[in-house]
């Protein structure tokens, strides 16, 4: 039985002997699913494929994600002056995606790119991109063989799909992402923990940030956008990275009657991070693809430069427009 279900990927597998695995800047629980379900992977299948060096760059995440067996591995800068066979990005629509790793993906003999962002704009000599898949890990899935998915590639492989889906709850989820989640039980994965101890629990520094954020955030274009922000010195105060903001977008999606969420965080002097989601009628991902970044449909971000009014200035047009084209349907 084939190690992939896609030729082309095991046979540049075969043909190397160094792999390079990463994902994108800021990782989330499906890029940190991924990274993780793959590493385990090709170690468990080493022998048969050859390899003898396997390497995964991620920036540094949340301590809750420690509970996934492989992170403890995992190298956190790009002080290594290997140069690999074979480089690997899982859920990352674009090279400037993969932060420092990318001097490893432009050094590499041959590249792969495994997503699900309709964005991505295929930038690997080998592309494998389902954009209706509610993950990476999902695709991932697909692309192993079953028979080889130990407990800990399953944790890995399910915690993402967890993440990416909103707990199933997001448009994505589909049938086949359920049957997933079926047989990756299966396994004997303690679902109820990686749920709790990844996506629900939160420290009281966390839950602190979140009622600022929350308390503060704000309601335009008649109610049906939230906005919140957050700078570096309230982060710095919390002591908080980061990693510590995660949640808090679909927390402010909650709104009632709110069609779109806003949260900015500043990441650099006059730079932040936005990030969007959709209840339904705008699509994020062409607004956050028009300044540069990408997502999904109902879940995308970018970064943009200027104040947190300047950047609520530039969106708002944009999701104006999509607003008033969904309501005159």
């Amino acid at each position: 039985m084939s190690i992939f279900a896609i030729k082309s990927i095991e046979n540049e597998l075969l043909n190397a002997k160094k792999v390079a695995i990463a994902g994108h800047i800021r990782p989330d629980g499906d890029c940190i699913g991924s990274c993780t379900a793959l590493y385990l992977y090709l170690n468990d299948c080493r022998k048969d494929l050859g390899l003898n060096q396997v390497d995964v760059y991620l920036e540094p995440f949340g301590q809750e994600f420690n509970i996934l067996s492989g992170t403890e591995d995992i190298r956190h800068n790009c002080d290594y002056d290997d140069v690999y066979d074979l480089f690997i990005s899982l859920d990352c629509s674009s090279p400037d995606r993969l932060g420092c790793a990318v001097k490893y993906f432009n050094s590499a003999k041959r590249t792969v790119c495994i997503d699900h962002h309709i964005t991505n704009v295929r930038f690997a000599d080998i592309n494998h991109v389902v954009a209706d898949a509610s993950s990476t890990c999902e695709v991932l899935f697909n692309l192993m063989d079953s028979e080889r998915i130990s407990r800990e590639i399953a944790q890995s492989l399910y915690i993402g799909i967890v993440h990416d889906t909103g707990m199933f709850k997001n448009s994505s989820t589909s049938d086949k992402t359920m049957e997933i989640a079926a047989r990756l039980l299966r396994k004997g994965i303690d679902f109820t923990r990686l749920i709790d101890e990844t996506f629900i629990q939160k420290s009281y520094m966390q839950l602190q940030i979140l009622g600022k954020c929350l308390i503060e955030s704000m309601l335009i274009i008649d109610g049906k956008v939230i906005v919140s922000s957050i700078d570096r010195k309230t982060l710095d105060f919390y002591g908080a990275s980061f990693a510590d903001l995660n949640g808090i977008i679909d927390q402010l999606r909650t709104a009632k009657g709110c069609e779109v969420a806003i949260f900015i965080y500043e990441t650099n002097d006059n730079e932040h991070k936005v990030s969007l989601r959709s209840n339904g009628i705008v699509d994020v991902s062409k607004i956050a693809y028009h300044f540069g970044g990408g997502g999904h449909i109902r879940a995308a971000g970018c970064t943009m430069v200027g104040t947190v009014q300047d950047i609520i200035n530039n969106l708002t047009p944009h999701i104006e427009e999509q607003l008033s084209a969904g309501n005159a349907l």
